[in-house]
Parts: C-alpha cells; sequence; structure tokens
C-alpha cells in the first residue's frame, strides 16, 4: 500500500510539473507577443506623432508665408495712401498760396485805387 500510494504521488508529480512547464511556455508566447504587439503600437504612435508634427510645421510655415504677404500688402498700402496724402497736401498747399497771392493782389490794387494811382 505503501509502494500504491508512493507512486501515485510521483505520477501526480511528475504530471502537474509537465502540465505547469506547457503552461509557462504558452504565457511565455502571450507575453513575447504581448510585448512585439505594444511595439508596434508604440512604433505606430510614433510614426503618427512624427507626421502630426510635420502638419503643424508646414501649417505654421504656411501661415507665416501669409502673414508676411498681408504685412506687406499693408505697407504697400499705407505707403500709397501716404503718398497720396503728401500729394493733396501739396496741392492744397498750392492752392491756398495762389488764394493768398490772388488776395494780396487785390487789396494792393485797391490800396492803388484808394490813394489815386
Amino acid at each position: 500500500m505503501k509502494k500504491l500510494l508512493l507512486s501515485t504521488a510521483l505520477l501526480l508529480v511528475l504530471g502537474l510539473s509537465f502540465t505547469s512547464c506547457r503552461d509557462t511556455k504558452k504565457a511565455e508566447e502571450a507575453a513575447d507577443a504581448a510585448v512585439e504587439a505594444a511595439a508596434d503600437a508604440t512604433e505606430n504612435a510614433a510614426d503618427a506623432a512624427g507626421e502630426a508634427v510635420d502638419a503643424a510645421a508646414d501649417a505654421v510655415e504656411e501661415a507665416a508665408g501669409e502673414a508676411v504677404d498681408a504685412a506687406g500688402e499693408a505697407v504697400e498700402g499705407a505707403a500709397d495712401a501716404a503718398g497720396e496724402a503728401v500729394e493733396g497736401a501739396a496741392d492744397a498747399a498750392g492752392e491756398a498760396v495762389d488764394k493768398a497771392a490772388d488776395a494780396v493782389k487785390s487789396k494792393v490794387d485797391e490800396v492803388k485805387k484808394e490813394a489815386g494811382h
């Protein structure tokens, strides 16, 4: 009876050790697969982040170019407006000088008439 009990215990222990070894191999394979999947996911996320950074850089570059163009157009518009304002002021000043000269001439003529010349 003792031999039967020991033999049964030995078979049970051997059966459990082989079963647990197979489970360990399956667990290792599953862990390896999970690590590979995580590595792939990380690589994909890094690629997506790189593409997002490139797209953002392109957008910033385009916006900066448009801002420079708009600023250049604004400066040109301001220069044109200033030139027109200067021309308008020069014309107005010329007209004012002409009117003043005419007024002085009129007064001189009046004074001459009054003086009897």
